[in-house]
């Protein structure tokens, strides 16, 4: 079975020196940790912080890509890069793991199809509109409502993308943006990483009406193993976690992921972890070695090898896929 992690945040570690070659311990992510985890892929976020001007972003986002590309070239016997189905596949029968990469936060594209066409180029294939902050292009679901959605510049961006076959992320997004992309969007999108409204009330997390939107324009929503997002006994957790608290039990993970097939279909739904980009996750999940533990909770819950193997990277795979 494939599976394809639609967001891990190993660029932000790459760049402050943390060496992905190396079995590094006590890190959720590294290269030999992917190997032995048996995953086939993931998705490298090129991280930008609301904090930096757009110009800042784009450098940031750049000096991230570098660092990436010098430690997968380094580490040409573990990983290579991949940007779809074909690639991964070429890659898995080499005995490699698959690096493919995104950008978290539309800032760095400074407003210029060529900044977005030339990221495309060195194998990017998804742009998470925002982040923690509403900017030129969107509302961000912890922002203020600046523009009720997506901006005019950002109505444009995303024909420029759906022209361009880059995926549309809208993890972090307002509602109304999400609703606004929904209803422009001539392909499918894909939600990264986060977890669902209904079980869980955290800003991120996605509502129903919205989950199934997604899904029925054959998008993708992918479930999150952070523990603010999984159960509200976690508001307002700080993720430094000075207290000690015990983390989620794995089962939480689970019940997000039934939830979301209900409400989407088996076809709508994958994982999206968000590794090196929180501090702690569910029980049991502190390291991609343990991902096998979620795969075998999916078949202890009824769910046939058909059905994991689509949300393991089949459906994720296919929006991809859809943007050609």
């Amino acid at each position: 079975m494939n599976i394809l992690d639609a967001h891990c945040d190993a660029p932000t570690q790459m760049i402050r020196g943390r060496d992905f070659g190396a079995d590094n311990p006590g890190v959720q992510v590294d290269f030999p940790k992917m190997l032995r985890s048996g995953i086939t892929g993931s998705f490298f976020a090129l991280y930008i912080p609301a904090r930096l001007s757009n110009e800042e972003a784009t450098a940031y986002a750049f000096a991230q890509l570098e660092e990436l590309k010098r430690q997968v070239a380094a580490n040409s016997d573990k990983v290579a890069f991949a940007t779809d189905r074909e690639s991964m596949l070429e890659n898995a029968s080499k005995g490699l793991v698959s690096i493919f990469i995104g950008l978290e936060n539309g800032s760095a594209l400074l407003g210029r199809r060529g900044v977005l066409e030339e990221l495309y180029a060195e194998g990017v294939r998804y742009v998470t509109l925002c982040h923690s902050e509403d900017n030129d292009i969107c509302d961000s679901c912890t922002g203020f409502g600046r523009w009720g959605g997506l901006s005019p510049l950002g109505r444009k961006l995303v024909g420029e993308m759906n022209e361009l076959g880059m995926v549309i992320d809208v993890a972090h997004t307002s509602n109304d943006t999400v609703r606004d992309v929904l209803g422009l969007s001539v392909k499918p999108i894909a939600y990264t990483h986060g977890c669902c409204s209904s079980l869980c009330s955290h800003k991120r997390n996605l509502p129903d009406d919205l989950i199934r939107g997604i899904s029925s324009r054959g998008g993708v929503v992918c479930m999150s193993i952070y523990p603010c997002f999984l159960s509200d006994d976690y508001a307002g957790f700080d993720d430094d976690n000075p207290d000690g608290r015990a983390m989620p039990e794995l089962a939480k993970v689970l019940d997000h992921i039934e939830h979301a097939v209900a409400v989407a279909g088996v076809e709508g739904v994958g994982f999206g972890t968000d590794y090196e980009g929180i501090n702690h996750t569910a029980k049991g999940l502190e390291s991609i070695e343990n991902f096998g533990l979620l795969v075998d909770g999916l078949k202890s819950r009824g769910f046939s090898a058909s059905e994991i193997a689509k949300m393991a990277s089949e459906n994720l795979l296919r929006v991809i896929s859809a943007q050609k």
